[in-house]
């Protein structure tokens, strides 16, 4: 009696487990269903002819990409792993792992491994202008990537990691990326001309990296790029900033919107001038706060003012010389006498001895987008003043 007692007791047990594991199992199609919607705002849907679920691991099987407007793109087996559906209906994915790329077209093929995104989230409902209804991502990560052409390796990049990192009171995120090791082989260039300027300006192979960091603050919609910098050896590094504010979520749902409207409208020509004009209007929402491109040189100024000196039968000191006597010349033409002193002054000093080459733009407040057209198609020469423009060299 007792032994039926506990075997009843045992099958009960095992079917409410069961019945518990089946109310809580994962909805594979409700997963892509709200990964499209929110994918939409980009142009485009994700299609997936088989949706495999074991435990917390979602498999996607022969994933097409299409493009609104373009053609489907093959994917193929995309891995969704930690994957935990939110009390709202959303998800988080731990990380979704891509197969790896092996394509060759007309001699070229093009090989990338380790294709990940970290830290998902998926809005229960996509598409709105608040925070929760956009998909976002903590990490995206690249290994080695190759190019090869007939055979011979014309670019490699040893691997690409981004972080967005959201703040703890969801005022704004931070994001930081890195291109790590990038190597490029110029040598293979069949332009006689292009094959001596690489020659004389040692950029048979070039190796940097490329770096950025930045924030987005979105109340008031700032973009702050602090760090756009392109770092190679024996060349030098190129860094770009920029700040501007208005770019806020609403601006953007408003941009996404235009762009949709303009896809379904059939007539081409139209939709074109309607879509020029709504970006038009929403530019008026932004304001333009502070810019810089800062050169430091590593060699390459030398090289390039021999090169271009040899080509003018004279030495590098002469190019460089007869390039001082001409930058106040042309920056007369502009009407411009404060900033034309403060360049030619940098030049000088920039080519007497290359280190660093630096323009500001810092007005004393915010710029509206519409005041910088209107002094570009007025009067350009006051674009200067406007913008707080600074040149200075070797600081």
């Amino acid at each position: 009696m007792n032994f039926y007692r506990t075997t009843r007791l045992m099958l009960s047990g095992a079917a409410f487990f069961s019945l518990a594991s089946s109310a809580f199992a994962l909805d594979g199609t409700d997963l892509l269903k709200k990964i499209n919607a929110a994918y939409a705002a980009q142009g485009g849907t994700i299609a997936a002819e088989n949706i495999d679920i074991d435990g917390t691991t979602v498999t996607l099987k022969n994933v097409t990409v299409k493009p609104t407007g373009g053609e489907s793109l093959p994917i193929g087996e995309i891995t969704l792993s930690g994957v935990e559906e939110d009390e709202d209906g959303g998800y988080y994915i731990e990380e979704a792992a891509f197969p790896d790329i092996n394509k060759t077209q007309d001699g070229v093929t093009v090989t990338a491994q380790e294709l990940t995104l970290g830290g998902i989230s998926v809005p229960a409902t996509a598409g709105g202008d608040s925070l929760d209804t956009m998909m976002l991502y903590e990490t995206a990560h690249t290994g080695p990537l190759k190019v090869v052409k007939d055979g011979t390796e014309v670019f490699s990049l040893l691997q690409t990691d981004m972080n967005l990192t959201l703040r703890e009171d969801e005022s704004g995120f931070d994001f930081d990326g890195a291109f790590k090791s990038m190597k490029a082989d110029l040598s293979k260039a069949e332009d006689p001309q292009s094959k001596d300027a690489i020659e004389k300006l040692a950029l048979q192979h070039v190796q940097g990296d490329i770096t950025m960091k930045g924030a987005w603050e979105l109340a008031p919609g700032t973009i702050d790029i602090s760090e756009f910098a392109f770092d190679f050896t024996n060349i030098g590094k190129l860094n770009l900033g920029f700040k501007i504010s208005g770019y806020t979520m609403a601006f953007m749902k408003s941009m996404q919107d235009a762009m949709k409207e303009s896809e379904a409208n059939p007539n081409k020509e139209q939709s074109q001038q309607a879509l020029g004009l709504a970006m038009l209007g929403l530019m008026q929402q932004l304001s333009f706060e502070a810019a810089q491109v800062r050169f430091e040189d590593a060699s390459i100024t030398k090289r390039a003012l021999d090169y271009a000196g040899s080509q003018q039968n004279m030495s590098g000191k002469q190019m460089a010389d007869s390039l001082k006597a001409m930058t106040p010349i042309m920056l007369a033409q502009l009407n411009i006498p404060e900033l034309q002193n403060a360049v030619s002054a940098a030049v000088n000093t920039f080519l007497d001895d290359p280190k660093s080459l630096t323009v500001k733009a810092a007005p004393e407040k915010p710029v509206p987008f519409p005041t910088i057209v209107g002094a570009a198609m007025g009067a350009p020469n006051t674009l200067p003043q406007v913008l707080g423009v600074k040149v200075s060299a070797n600081d």
